[in-house]
């Protein structure tokens, strides 16, 4: 399946649920599945710092703990409010790297629907996950 505007206006919709009151940089997540599944995500900030959560990885997070499993993912969009299209972090980067195929598109966004599109293995080239563990 290819980006469509319905992407966009579900990612934007996810992104109502960010709770960033130290950044101010509210980030959503539209994750699809294989089998016509989504998920939303937001950005959960906290005041100590390292617990707060990307939104990539909640969507994930949210799939995973419903039952699907490593592979089972479409795409995943992701928006943010900024004059710039903004990708996922590193540890969102590797997150994906796990979860998802290397050729699952991650759809980038910015709030005036500009979009970049890139790969799981394009954001984090030469990965290691524990799909490398079995060889």
């Amino acid at each position: 399946m290819s980006y469509t505007d319905k992407h966009f206006e579900e990612v934007r919709k996810a992104q109502q649920n960010a709770y960033a009151p130290y950044s101010e940089f509210k980030v959503g997540a539209y994750l699809l599945t294989k089998d016509g599944k989504t998920f939303y995500g937001a950005n959960i900030e906290n005041a100590a710092y390292p617990a707060t959560i990307c939104a990539e990885r909640s969507a994930l997070v949210a799939a995973m703990s419903q039952g699907y499993r490593p592979g089972d993912f479409e795409s995943i969009t992701v928006t943010v409010d900024s004059d710039e299209v903004s990708s996922p972090c590193g540890t969102c980067r590797q997150v994906l790297k796990e979860l998802c195929d290397d050729d699952m598109p991650v759809y980038m966004t910015n709030h005036k629907g500009e979009m970049k599109e890139r790969t799981v293995a394009e954001l984090l080239p030469l990965g290691f996950s524990g799909k490398d563990l079995n060889n």
